[in-house]
């Protein structure tokens, strides 16, 4: 499939280097199964506020939760709001400052809040939530109660407006530039998994799952 070069809506379109972005569904969904922290915005009480978030995808919906007694999500309920996610892939160095950059990978989505108002979708949602990053995990968890349900906020958006963007690559100098005996090119990042820190209270003889030993983002 390649990629669509039609944004969704005049709000979604890229202005900006919009060679580097795509519409289309694969290259949205992709950024957003591995971009799993997002920042939502929203405008509360006539002032925008933007809060850092745990976002996860099932099929043409991002979900996000949090606790039934903040007061942004309570607000947020058939709202517009502004979700993004995006990670930093590296540092690129020019041989001028104007020209210095970042790798990157970014999504942006606007819509409508949804709050998922019965327990049976919101438990569904948060197994898909657990069990998108750790297969099979949410089996051996003890059941959730009906007052940690009721604590719980699961907001939805649909997936209808959305543009992802995606920087790669070096530095582009002006070509006079390059006869500089400056040093460029990328120092690139990366985000990885540390050796585990059990529980010092974890019963004795209970060792990692598959799911946490072999864990990759994505």
């Amino acid at each position: 499939m390649g990629k669509r070069t039609d944004a969704p809506s005049n709000r979604a379109r890229l202005r900006r280097m919009y060679e580097r972005g795509s519409y289309d569904d694969e290259s949205v969904y992709a950024l957003l199964d591995v971009l799993p922290l997002a920042h939502v915005g929203y405008v509360l009480d006539g002032a925008p506020v933007v809060t850092p978030t745990f976002q996860w995808r099932e099929g043409n919906h991002v979900y996000w939760h949090g606790s039934s007694a903040s007061r942004m999500l309570r607000k947020a309920e058939g709202t517009e709001v502004c979700l993004t996610a995006s990670a930093l892939d590296g540092f690129v160095l020019a041989r001028s400052g104007f020209h210095h950059s970042v790798n990157y990978r970014s999504v942006t989505l606007f819509g409508t809040a949804r709050k998922i108002e019965d327990a049976g979708a919101k438990e569904a949602r948060l197994k898909a939530f657990v069990d998108g990053l750790f297969p099979g995990r949410w089996e051996m968890l003890r059941e959730m109660t009906g007052q940690e349900l009721k604590a719980t906020t699961i907001l939805s958006m649909p997936i209808n407006e959305a543009s992802a963007k995606v920087r790669t690559g070096g530095p582009v100098d002006n070509e006079e530039d390059y006869a500089l005996p400056i040093w460029a090119g990328v120092l690139p990042l990366a985000q990885q998994t540390m050796p585990l820190q059990a529980d010092p209270r974890n019963m004795d003889g209970v060792t990692p799952p598959d799911h946490v030993t072999n864990f990759k983002l994505g």
